[in-house]
């Protein structure tokens, strides 16, 4: 019999038009041989299952039900594709945990604190994972900038502690851009991350399991654009960037980091797919990690998909395997 997958996406902040292409490709590549797939929406305005003639009615909360033709539909698993709040951040995942549904991806506790830059770079640090230093600002406890250059070196990278797809990020050389950069990311989040720049190479790579097994996809090297400084939203996802997949890097560097990225999905307690972003320096030997993204992108543009073909796989297979990985 074909499992009920809820292929949960869209979200209540500005990566939800990335959910959006991300639950596309996935919807265009699940085995419907294997899975009824009913696409449930996420927004502000409520929950609602999406039809294939799109025409939506409302899922019931208190069970994660839909009606369709008449039926009342529950779900074996959810599939989520939501970038952002609620489904990055643990919400979502808190959620299907009370009522016992299985789901794609990271628990509750893994995505609460990935979420948060700092509370990543912090755990990670303090299990010898290699990361910049940093300072954590809050809202309601304004620093000057000042006080932040007697802590931090220029040049620095200002970014929304818990926002993801580089929304709100900006990139400080000088000293009077870092009040400008404060406040930007102000705008996006209640606490903002100022990080010191780690220079080098930067790599950015898939890691998954199955059947117990940690397995790192092959790496891809990103280079933003002469016209960006940093690999931004319309970077990643408007082609201003030159994506390298796989990777061409010494085998001793590209080690490196697949030992780095296991150790982090170890170290996390990961489940189903992640991607992780390091830059590596030269001057160290070593790989920095910038960041886990535990929900990572799907679209077209999106660096696992291209990462998982590169493997010699297919995302139909790929799929398959995150959605039975949630039922062990």
């Amino acid at each position: 019999m074909k499992k009920n997958i809820a292929l949960v996406t869209g979200g209540y902040s500005g990566e939800a038009v990335i959910s959006y292409k991300s639950a596309t490709t996935i919807q265009n590549n699940l085995d419907r041989e294997k899975y009824n797939v009913y696409k449930i929406d996420i927004t502000r305005d409520g929950w609602f299952y999406i039809a294939d003639d799109n025409s939506k009615s409302e899922v019931d909360k208190n069970n994660f039900t839909i009606t369709n033709n008449g039926q009342i539909v529950s779900f074996d698993a959810a599939l989520i594709i939501l970038h952002g709040t609620p489904g990055e951040d643990g919400k979502l995942q808190g959620y299907f945990d009370m009522l016992n549904i299985p789901y794609t991806g990271c628990d509750a506790a893994t995505s609460a604190i990935t979420m948060n830059k700092s509370y990543t770079t912090g755990v990670a640090g303090k299990s010898g994972i290699n990361v910049g230093k940093s300072v954590l600002l809050f809202d309601h406890s304004p620093k000057p900038a000042e006080e932040l250059l007697e802590k931090l070196d220029l040049p620095v990278f200002v970014k929304p502690n818990s926002g993801g797809s580089s929304i709100g990020m900006s990139k400080v050389l000088k000293a009077e851009e870092l009040q400008p950069a404060i406040e930007k990311a102000f705008k996006e989040d209640k606490q903002v991350l100022v990080e010191e720049m780690i220079t080098g190479r930067e790599f950015t790579i898939g890691v998954y399991k199955s059947k117990g097994e940690i397995i790192t996809l092959p790496m891809t090297e990103v280079k933003a654009d002469a016209s960006k400084v940093f690999f931004d939203f319309e970077a990643k996802y408007e082609g201003k960037s030159t994506e390298i997949t796989p990777a061409e890097v010494e085998e001793s560097i590209a080690e490196k980091v697949r030992t780095a990225a296991k150790q982090v999905y170890a170290t996390f307690n990961c489940r189903g797919v992640i991607r992780i972003d390091f830059i590596y320096n030269e001057e160290r030997a070593a790989p920095f990690m910038l960041e886990v993204n535990t929900i990572p992108g799907q679209s077209a543009a999106s660096l696992v998909p291209q990462q998982v073909v590169a493997a010699g796989g297919n995302l139909k297979d790929f799929y398959t395997l995150l959605v039975e990985e949630c039922f062990l």
